[in-house]
């Protein structure tokens, strides 16, 4: 299906941000370890996460869907593959990262698979990773890739593992380390990227009752402490329970993003609610990226507020720590005034596109004037009417929708919305942006 715009009216007001995807997939999957009935409020019902709660079904845990929140009954981590068949994670590749060291808890073998984007996404690293704790996991199709075929058994120990592809790898285990035999020591080796999602992960286990150790030390005594190519991470997680609890979670400032590049570009007005200031969330970084376009921000306890004349300024910008950010920023940058260097996301090639690949070669569909990098991309400002494809990512959809605003531009396959924000037009409507779904 195409997305584009139906209507602009007098843009901005009063929305809700949508619920955390991250934190939504693992409210559930903590859940489903606990001992005990967990209420999991505000949640996400998105494809993605709608994975996870499927896998965590089929591996033991009762998780019913009450009028204010989802009821999740624990399996106390005594899991068991209720499927004879493989379990279809569609294109979550968060469920497939995070649910394959999980799946190893189980008393009996998993298969996990997905959709032909998701059986592209590299497993190798993880593999390799969970291979000295014990985990046995093999690939059907013996490319590193799902499907993913994982034996009963985590003994737990010591492993290392890079920091520089996925940090949900480094949740994957830190997830499921507490209720292995041993208990795990994880070293992450440098350079250590995307390190706001594993806080994020360590965020929500404390709430779920269990401790994680952290600390680091440097490859070379003569090292500075805060030069990060040399300092390797450790966690350390005792054997240990998840305990229920009831949890909130919190608005997505990966998504939000979307809306608050609205203000910025066109100019106006904004408060988005559900936003909160002591966020761990590491996207929250671009209320920082706008205001240094010319955006004013305001941070409240749980919201946000914008205000703009839609003139926006280049900006040199390290998204190493926010990597979903990059295609929301790079629109912005090709709706500025001036050249824009975004650096730092080389592990954005392997999200569900090669998404500094993608954005680049759709911007160019619309005249954009930029370089690729291998890490990034320089703009310059400036974009022409035409027509570009999502390449089934949802972040390409949503952030190229914004051109919109001042271009007249076209998405097909713009649908896929659904995986991360499934009200994301009508939330736009709501600041009078418009967007409409056509065959």
């Amino acid at each position: 299906m195409i997305l584009k715009v139906k209507n602009i009216s007098e843009i901005g007001g009063v929305v809700k941000a949508p619920p955390s995807k991250s934190y939504s997939h693992r409210a559930v999957i903590l859940a489903s370890l606990a001992k005990g009935t967990s209420k999991l409020y505000d949640m996400l019902f998105s494809e993605d996460t709608l994975a996870s709660i499927r896998v965590c079904k089929a591996l033991g845990a009762e998780i019913n869907e009450k009028d204010d929140y989802l009821e999740v009954i624990g399996t106390g981590g005594k899991l068991h593959n209720s499927l004879s068949e493989a379990i279809d994670l569609a294109n979550s590749g968060t469920t497939l990262r995070l649910m394959t060291s999980v799946s190893a808890l189980s008393n009996n073998e998993v298969i996990l698979t997905g959709d032909e984007s998701l059986q592209t996404r590299p497993m190798g690293l993880l593999m390799d990773a969970l291979h000295p704790l014990g985990v046995e996991t093999r690939s059907l199709n013996d490319n590193e890739k799902a499907p993913i075929l994982i034996k009963p058994g985590y003994s737990g120990g010591e492993t290392n593992i890079m920091g520089s592809v996925s940090s949900q790898f480094i949740s994957s285990i830190l997830i499921s380390s507490p209720l292995s035999e041993h208990g795990v020591a994880l070293y992450v080796l440098p350079e250590f990227k995307s390190k706001p999602y594993v806080n994020m992960t360590l965020d929500i286990m404390r709430k779920f009752g269990v401790k994680v150790l952290k600390g680091y030390y440097l490859k070379h005594e003569s090292c500075d402490k805060e030069h990060q190519s040399c300092r390797i991470d450790e966690f350390k997680v005792k054997k240990q329970c998840y305990s229920a609890c009831d949890y909130t979670v919190e608005g997505d400032y990966s998504s939000a993003s979307y809306l608050l590049a609205l203000i910025a570009i066109n100019g106006g007005k904004a408060k988005i609610m559900n936003l909160f200031r002591d966020s761990k969330q590491g996207d929250k970084y671009i209320l920082d990226i706008l205001q240094k376009m010319g955006a004013t921000i305001v941070r409240g306890d749980d919201y946000v507020e914008i205000a703009s004349t839609g003139v926006l300024k280049a900006i040199d910008v390290d998204l190493s720590n926010a990597p979903d950010l990059l295609i929301t920023v790079a629109v912005l940058a090709a709706m500025a005034e001036g050249t824009s260097r975004i650096t730092g996301v080389a592990h954005a090639r392997v999200k569900e596109t090669d998404r500094i690949d993608t954005t680049c070669r759709e911007l160019e569909k619309l005249g954009c004037q930029l370089k690729e990098y291998e890490d990034g991309m320089s703009i310059t400002g400036g974009v022409s009417p035409g027509v570009v494809d999502s390449h089934g990512d949802h972040r390409l959809a949503m952030a190229f929708s914004l051109i919109g605003l001042k271009q007249d531009i076209e998405i097909t396959n713009g649908e896929v919305f659904d995986v991360s924000f499934p009200n994301f037009i009508e939330s736009m409507a709501e600041l009078g942006f418009e967007l409409e779904l056509v065959e």
